[in-house]
C-alpha cells in the first residue's frame, strides 16, 4: 500500500508524523489499548515502559489478526496518565515505527478504566494493495 510520510521541523523528534498520506488499501480502526498485565497476567502496575510495550504487542497482535502490523499505523492517539511521561513514551514509540512515524497526539489524562493503567493508544491503520 503507497504510503507517504510528510515531515516536519520538530515533529520527528517527537516520533511522529504531521501528516501521512495513503492510496489505496483497507482501513482497521483500533480501539483503546492499555496493558496493566503482560501476556503471562503479570501486573505492571507503576511501570509505564512495561506498560508500553506490552501495549504495542496487544496492537500489534491485534494488527496481526486484521491481517496488519505495526508500521501499518497512519495516526494513533496516545492518552498517558501523567504528562511526566510523556518523553519517554516518545523515546519508546521511536523503537516500533524505524521505518517513518504516525501521526499522533499525545494527550494527559486524567484515568483511565483500570486504575492500574498508565497509558492507552487507539490507532488507525491502512493495509492491502493498490
Amino acid at each position: 500500500m503507497a504510503r507517504e510520510y510528510f515531515k516536519g521541523t520538530w515533529q520527528e523528534d517527537r516520533s511522529f508524523s504531521p501528516a501521512v498520506k495513503t492510496k489505496g488499501g483497507e482501513h482497521i480502526w483500533l480501539a483503546g489499548v492499555g496493558m496493566w498485565r503482560d501476556e503471562r497476567g503479570n501486573v505492571l502496575a507503576g511501570d509505564f515502559d512495561a506498560q508500553v510495550h506490552a501495549t504495542f504487542r496487544q496492537i500489534e497482535r491485534t494488527l496481526e489478526r486484521a491481517g496488519g502490523k505495526l508500521q501499518d499505523i497512519v495516526t494513533m492517539t496516545v492518552y498517558i496518565l501523567d504528562g511526566a511521561n510523556g518523553d519517554r513514551f516518545v523515546d519508546l514509540r521511536k523503537q516500533y515505527f524505524p521505518d517513518g512515524y504516525p501521526g499522533s497526539a499525545l494527550i494527559t489524562a486524567a484515568g483511565f478504566a483500570k486504575p492500574e493503567m498508565m497509558v492507552e493508544i487507539q490507532a488507525i491503520a491502512v493495509i492491502g494493495e493498490e
